[in-house]
């Protein structure tokens, strides 16, 4: 089997990349720029940029992580467990488990569209200035927001900035987008739901700034980026997916609980 390993690039995650890369080889695998496994060694950040890495390969790709810090959400495997990874890769005894994803389309003024894919979240900001923008579900008007942002994140990604804003966390298996502010503002003159938007895969948010302001635009927190001329930013539930190898059961509520609350017992 071709594979990929994406390592945070800390020596202790580096050592263990280099490990697992010579007993995958040692088992008749091939490392390859176009891999059916792509093994992430570090956190949840590091299997973000391996997401990102094979962005163009979610239908041929398969993710998998080891985590060389503290529990991630998207990392099953311990450091110590190399010799069993390689076995259950060898012997193809992975079931995949596929999330849904993000599409972001982003309207000029121009009349282009420029078209992105998020595992976890897409973030709206500005600032040097409030954001005010409106807000349409499947074309209807629903609010004009101001505040410091706008936080649109996946079921997987529910857990992350979204979760820190007062998100709900939401089961991956619901194909669903969620939209949550960031600090809005509510008072006598100006006024938002003040809760968290989760809108099924049929329904598309369009965000329209007021001004021609700039603002940042950041898929994933892999990069922040400026953006100007802007007419409207479309975000919805992907086609595409990402797709995990499963190799043994990891329950979604289980990491919620050893993640936020306690130990697992």
């Amino acid at each position: 089997m071709q594979f990929a390993i994406v390592s945070r690039g800390d020596t202790r995650s580096a050592e263990i990349a280099q490990e697992l890369t010579e007993k995958l080889q040692a088992a008749g695998h091939t490392l390859s720029e176009e891999p059916r496994i792509v093994v992430s060694v570090g956190g949840d950040g590091t299997m973000l940029q391996a997401f990102h890495k094979y962005i163009d390969r979610l239908d041929e790709t398969l993710l998998v992580g080891i985590h060389t810090g503290h529990l991630g959400f998207y990392a099953d495997w311990q450091p110590d467990e190399l010799d069993e990874l390689t076995e259950m890769i060898t012997s193809e005894s992975f079931e995949p488990v596929s999330y849904p994803l993000v599409e972001v389309l982003i309207d000029y003024e121009n009349g282009e569209t420029d078209r992105r894919l998020a595992m976890n979240d897409c973030t709206i900001k500005n600032y040097k200035r409030t954001l005010v923008c409106d807000l349409s579900i499947r074309d209807d008007y629903f609010e004009t927001f101001r505040g410091d942002g706008l936080c649109i994140s996946t079921p997987s990604g529910s857990t992350a900035y979204n979760k820190a804003l007062g998100g709900a966390i939401v089961h991956p298996s619901i194909e669903a987008i969620q939209v949550t502010e960031m600090a809005s503002i509510n008072n006598l003159v100006y006024r938002t739901i003040g809760a968290p938007l989760l809108l099924p895969k049929h329904h598309q948010v369009k965000i329209k700034p007021h001004t021609k302001t700039e603002f940042e635009l950041a898929f994933d927190h892999q990069e922040a980026l400026s953006w100007s001329d802007v007419v409207s930013i479309r975000c919805a539930v992907a086609k595409e997916k990402v797709t995990f190898a499963r190799f043994r059961p990891f329950p979604f509520w289980r990491r919620v609980r050893e993640s936020f609350i306690e130990e697992g017992k």
